[in-house]
């Protein structure tokens, strides 16, 4: 199993090499450079020694042919290799500089023409390489899907994507002003709590609860602690006479009162308490159910009701519990992501998991996801396939044009060699060939 779905050596930038890029030019790897270096030179010597093995025979042949007239074929043909040798270093080394130095016309072009260059290879790469065909073919052919998915399967992986993540969570928060959520907030609940009509869905909702029953256990709450309450309180009702009591009437009369008036309410709710079909439990059910009615009908309670919650929602306090409440959660999310032991981060590496076996196991989805990555892909390419390639040529413009032909030669130079040594070899046979021909047709 590898260790990742996808393995790439990249090369280091040099801090500082014997004719290395200065800052925003081409970029390489020093060690690389110095062997490309080191290559190129080999074979500029090897073709710089053909050529001068080639002058060398040329003179003595040249010198000598009258003596010895064979050696006018060996003029002819090392004459031929001096003229394509020279030819083609002259046209090879146009292409970096001025020969000798010479102002020339049409030499050193990659050098004057570094930006017209990268704009067509710019397009070139747009027209020809960039094209929604070719990438959605190339996404949807690499079936990266199952691959990728056994590598997050593996527990160690998910947990290293999970914690690459996690910082995430707080650069992300922290990019989020508060004020500007507290107002989202503002805008949402306007929009889906204030603008929004309750009272029929709370009146339709509270008569569906009155029908059901739902509401009657709710109702023994409340009668059973005001019946606890109230056994256990006989001095509030002793105090609630006293205070209500004419004061000529003597304090053994208040005390009797009390005391009956105690009696008869904790009767009273330990009736309603114990019998289901009290006639306070009815009255009850049927005012909750007018309300349900009216609030789905009546315009007067409506207004009503919509009144007392935009009260309710626009109170300071509820604006102060929501911001605390955006605090609480900012607060939250971040220590969960940056603790490894937290839940949020368990359930996180779980779920990552989870996805990576599915999409090692499961060939359709892995199907829909190369498929969406595909079509993602190619429609990026194809509506901005020409921003894409004109990172080409914007790299290019920013090159020095010295530092990059110089560059450019160190990558393609020693093969262009090959051109001199094929023009001197080349330009042998030509002229042995001229030679032997003219001499064949005019027996001089």
């Amino acid at each position: 199993m590898p260790s990742s779905p996808v393995t790439r050596s990249r090369p280091s930038d040099p801090a500082a090499s014997d004719g290395a890029p200065s800052a925003g030019g081409p970029r390489g790897d020093a060690l690389s450079d110095a062997a490309r270096r080191s290559a190129l030179r080999r074979m500029q010597a090897a073709a710089l020694a053909l050529l001068a093995v080639a002058a060398v025979v040329f003179g003595v042949s040249f010198a000598l042919q009258g003596e010895h007239p064979g050696l006018a074929y060996v003029r002819a043909a090392s004459e031929g290799a001096l003229v394509g040798g020279l030819a083609d270093w002259f046209a090879v080394t146009a292409l970096f500089r001025r020969p000798l130095g010479l102002p020339i016309p049409h030499t050193a072009l990659i050098e004057r023409r570094k930006d017209s260059i990268g704009e067509s290879l710019s397009e070139f790469i747009g027209e020809n390489f960039l094209h929604p065909d070719i990438v959605r073919a190339k996404v949807e052919g690499s079936r990266f899907a199952p691959r990728l998915g056994a590598w997050l399967a593996q527990p160690e992986h998910a947990e290293d994507v999970v914690a690459r993540l996690s910082p995430g969570v707080r650069a992300g928060l922290d990019l989020l002003d508060d004020d500007d959520v507290h107002a989202l907030i503002a805008r949402l609940a306007q929009r889906h709590m204030v603008e929004p009509a309750w009272s029929p869905t709370v009146g339709g909702l509270l008569e569906r609860v009155v029908d059901a029953g739902h509401h009657r256990a709710l109702v023994d709450v409340v009668v059973t602690r005001a019946a606890q309450f109230t056994a256990r309180s006989p001095h509030v009702v002793e105090r609630l006479v006293g205070e209500r009591a004419p004061a000529w009437v003597p304090g053994v009369v208040n005390l009797l009162v009390s005391d009956r008036v105690h009696a008869e309410l904790v009767g009273f709710l330990e009736a309603v308490r114990t019998d289901p079909d009290h006639h306070v439990r009815r009255a009850l059910d049927d005012y909750l159910r007018t309300l349900g009615r009216d609030l789905q009908r009546d315009p007067e309670v409506q207004a009503s009701f919509e009144a007392l919650k935009r009260s309710a929602i626009s109170d300071p306090l509820v604006r102060e519990l929501a911001a605390n409440g955006w605090a609480t959660v900012k607060r939250f999310l971040v220590d969960a992501a940056e603790d490894p032991g937290s839940d949020l981060r368990r359930a996180a590496t779980d779920a990552v998991a989870t996805l990576g076996e599915r999409l090692r196991d499961d060939e359709s989805l892995a199907s829909r996801v190369e498929s969406s990555a595909a079509g993602t892909a190619a429609y990026a390419v194809g509506a901005y396939r020409f921003e894409i390639a004109s990172i080409v040529s914007d790299t290019v413009r920013a090159w020095d044009a010295r530092e990059a032909s110089g560059k450019i030669e160190l990558h393609v130079g020693r093969d262009l060699q090959f051109i001199r040594i094929n023009g001197t070899v080349v330009g042998a046979l030509a002229g042995l060939l001229v030679y032997t021909a003219a001499h064949a047709l005019t027996g001089a």
